[in-house]
């Protein structure tokens, strides 16, 4: 596979810095740009970024100065962690320079031609981007909410072999996810939030259309009834989801935990490598998944699932849990960009 020079937008917040830490010796992306704030023009990364990541900041990216704009941007690839409401004019003008952009901002993911997607989940979306017409091939590719990618990389396995008509989720999402310095410590500490701004409308928004199909250049998004409701725990890293769902066929127990056992995605065929090599584990304690012993699962790409048990109201219940700034974020746009470079759109 070629390598591909690579740049990472808002490099010095949470998801960037997750982004410079997964890109270190990926053996097909090579970070060569990084973007920040006016407020450390010229500086080198090492000196403008507060680096929170527990492993150290990679030697190679160091001294990579800080670049405040995208004018005259020379990667081919580039992989944005820009602030929701600033991004979306960002990366179209990217796109239309022939950059392909692959997102983890809100701003551009329920555009008509952009396509959002999980790598496992809908593979086939990524065509959405021949609609973008952009000179140079340019596009952009959007990564979802990270309660939904993990949601529905659960819920996959159990469409694909029982069919799935609704679903309701009760998020207990980490502290992380509130980006850094995150949640005031007199609100979380010894409490947890019951609202989180617009997590719930992005939730049962994005499923649909990750399970949907594509019609004419377009997703008709799946007709799949979602509720959700999202809340804040004193958790660093790793959302946690209590879910139940409603499917079309009545499978039993052993047949809904081996549909989870033997799911695997394109990522997984192609052997791309981000992939982990069980996207969806089974644990069959009674206490697991947690978050705290479970979101490095697959290096933190995988989504684990337990507690699976009868529902009287929907069908079937099941816990889950993964990763929220890897498989929810850096991680799951990088993935999408393997898939991208795979199927020849790079």
């Amino acid at each position: 596979m070629k390598t591909y020079d690579a740049a990472v937008l808002g490099a010095t917040g949470a998801v960037g810095q997750k982004f410079v830490q997964l890109l270190e010796d990926h053996p097909w992306f090579r970070l060569t740009e990084v973007v920040g704030s006016d407020r450390h023009a010229g500086e080198a990364y090492g000196d403008a970024v507060r680096w929170a990541e527990g492993s150290p900041l990679p030697d190679g990216i160091r001294d990579l100065p800080l670049r405040t704009d995208v004018d005259g941007l020379d990667a081919e690839v580039v992989f944005s962690a820009l602030p929701g409401g600033k991004a979306g004019p960002v990366e179209r003008a990217l796109a239309a320079r022939g950059h392909r952009v692959f997102t983890n901002a809100r701003d551009l993911r329920m555009e008509p031609d952009v396509p959002l997607v999980i790598a496992e989940v809908n593979p086939d979306h990524l065509a959405l981007v021949e609609a973008q017409g952009h000179a140079g091939d340019g596009f952009v590719v959007a990564n979802g909410n990270c309660t939904a990618i993990l949601l529905s990389l659960a819920l996959k396995p159990l469409a694909d072999r029982f069919g799935l008509e609704a679903c309701h989720v009760v998020s207990m999402q980490a502290l992380s996810g509130a980006g850094y310095p995150g949640v005031p410590g007199l609100d979380i500490v010894d409490n947890v939030l019951p609202f989180i701004p617009e997590e719930e409308t992005k939730v049962v928004a994005e499923v649909p259309r990750f399970f949907g199909t594509i019609d004419r250049g377009r997703v008709t998004p799946a007709p799949i009834a979602v509720s959700a409701t999202c809340t804040r725990v004193p958790v660093l890293e790793g959302h946690m989801l209590a879910v139940s769902a409603g499917l079309r066929a009545t499978p039993s127990r052993e047949e809904i935990c081996e549909a989870f056992r033997s799911f695997r995605g394109e990522p997984q065929r192609l052997r791309l490598p981000s992939a982990p090599q069980t996207p969806v584990v089974l644990r069959e304690e009674e206490d697991r998944p947690q978050p705290r012993r479970d979101r490095d699962a697959g290096g933190g790409m995988s989504v684990s699932v337990g507690r699976v048990r009868p529902d009287p109201l929907l069908g079937w219940s099941f816990v889950a849990a993964g990763s929220n700034t890897i498989r929810g974020a850096a991680g799951g746009s990088i993935l999408n960009a393997e898939l991208a470079a795979v199927r020849g759109f790079l």
